[in-house]
């Protein structure tokens, strides 16, 4: 089963993931896509506090390529965690900042997690609950990110939305 699991900064969206993708049997894969923490101490705290929770029994894989990984092993449970930091390499990759096409590796990515056969849970920065950014690159972003998790939620058999460390299913399973 493949879960989109959306919600703001600080909404508690990773850890309900952690929590549902440790309920696999077997192993299970944590597929960070973050920057590197070199020369940001506040970014390296939260990767620091992400580290710490995940159980040893895990692999983590840092790589921002999800689609190479999720085909390298479609047979192993993972966790991607988050979109918001795969499309923030893929726009810097393709200079969708200022207006080049990420289409092709977004289209790569949704095809890798409609293949996926194992159980998948990505993690996904909700967009739209805030005011509409300032800059040219942040309304890039959003709707970028916007686009990107309607075509998740497309392809994925459930997903919920997570406020104040609650989820609220917007897509049961089972529903389409």
């Amino acid at each position: 089963m493949r879960t989109l699991v959306l919600g703001g900064i600080r909404s508690g969206k990773s850890d309900w993931a952690e929590q549902r993708i440790n309920e696999s049997p077997g192993a299970v894969r944590y597929l960070a896509t973050g920057p590197a923490t070199e020369g940001d101490p506040s970014w390296a705290r939260r990767v620091a506090a992400h580290r710490v929770r995940r159980p040893a029994h895990w692999l983590t894989v840092e790589n921002a390529d999800v689609a190479g990984v999720l085909r390298a092993d479609p047979a192993t449970a993972t966790l991607v965690d988050d979109i918001g930091g795969w499309l923030t390499a893929a726009m810097d990759r393709y200079d969708a900042w200022s207006g080049g096409s990420i289409e092709p590796c977004v289209a790569e990515l949704i095809d890798a997690v409609r293949e996926f056969r194992a159980r998948l849970v990505l993690v996904s920065p909700e967009v739209g609950l805030t005011v509409i950014p300032a800059t040219e690159a942040g309304r890039r972003f959003a709707d970028e990110l916007g686009s990107l998790n309607q075509r998740l939620a497309a392809v994925s058999e459930r997903v919920v939305l997570v406020v104040a460390g609650v989820a609220v299913p917007i897509k049961p399973e089972g529903t389409s």
